[in-house]
């Protein structure tokens, strides 16, 4: 069997951002460097409201004209809204052209697109490699995914796949409007620049990176046999903890509160969903850790 696989996405969906004060226009409004795109293929970032919280994430591709965002195809057309509000007099094209696009994402080993006039858009993932590639193609790009180095494979492989990785994705694993970045582990996957300038919600995210203050995180969790679909509350000693994401198998992406994880731990307790056992199993890419706490001591 082939190691190369590639699974359309199709609730995906791009926004184009073109013109003249295309770049400028990104820079100043989302989570990452635009000059990053100077130096590779594409950028994961998001945009937040100003109090800090994640409205949409999305990956900043280059285009011929300017640069095309991926991003959830439900909430494409209000990406695209929520820039215009920034435009102002700038010299900017802003649309949802999610129709004109296929999503996909390609996995498990090397590959290059077979169309080459034009070329398909596509990228390295930004937030890891294993994450592999994405690509986005037009009926233009005369697209030709597979051939005998590659399989096809479902959406539900792919997500499989990002969830064995500890990859959380916008919609799934944590709401739109609910989230900080740091929660969402945008400091973890290249999500976000620490060095750029201003942009909207950038206080509440520099103040989150100095003091340490992310107490939620999404981390990998493990059961002894299937979970349930995402959305049911985790508990530890009859005490909600924390809200089970997108889930393949015995394997789950879950927003826990780290410093609860700890302390329920220390006490010997169990973290449950619907009568399903779960164990928090950190990627060996997290730099943070769950503290552990001393039964009795409360440190």
């Amino acid at each position: 069997m082939a190691e190369t696989k590639i699974a359309l996405l199709p609730d995906r969906g791009v926004v184009s951002v073109t013109g003249a004060d295309a770049r400028k226009l990104l820079q100043g409004v989302i989570t990452n460097d635009m000059d990053l795109i100077d130096t590779q293929s594409a950028l994961y970032a998001g945009l937040l409201t100003p109090q800090g919280k994640i409205l949409f994430d999305f990956f900043v591709v280059k285009a011929p004209d300017g640069f095309c965002l991926e991003t959830s195809r439900a909430t494409a057309a209000d990406l695209a809204e929520r820039l215009k509000m920034y435009k102002l007099r700038a010299a900017v094209e802003i649309a949802d052209v999610s129709t004109d696009y296929t999503v996909a994402a390609i996995w498990g080993g090397e590959y290059a697109p077979r169309a080459k006039d034009p070329a398909p858009l596509w990228f390295a993932d930004p937030r890891l490699p294993g994450m592999g590639y994405r690509e986005l193609a037009t009926l233009r790009s005369d697209w030709a995914l597979g051939g005998e180095a590659s399989d096809s494979a479902t959406q539900e492989e792919y997500h499989a796949h990002r969830i064995a990785l500890g990859v959380p994705e916008g919609g799934r694993d944590f709401g739109f409007g609910e989230a900080f970045p740091h929660e969402a582990l945008f400091d973890q996957l290249h999500g976000v620049s620490f060095e750029k300038g201003c942009y909207v919600g950038q206080e509440v995210v520099s103040r989150m990176q100095n003091r340490g203050t992310a107490r939620r995180r999404i981390v990998p969790v493990i059961s002894d046999g299937p979970l349930p679909d995402g959305g049911s509350a985790i508990k530890a000693g009859g005490v909600e903890i924390g809200t089970l994401g997108s889930t393949a198998e015995n394997r789950g992406l879950a927003m826990l509160r780290l410093d609860r994880v700890a302390e329920f731990a220390a006490k010997g307790e169990a973290l449950r969903t619907a009568d399903v056992e779960l164990r928090v199993e950190l990627p060996p890419w997290a730099s943070f850790q769950i503290e552990t706490k001393t039964a009795g001591t409360g440190a």
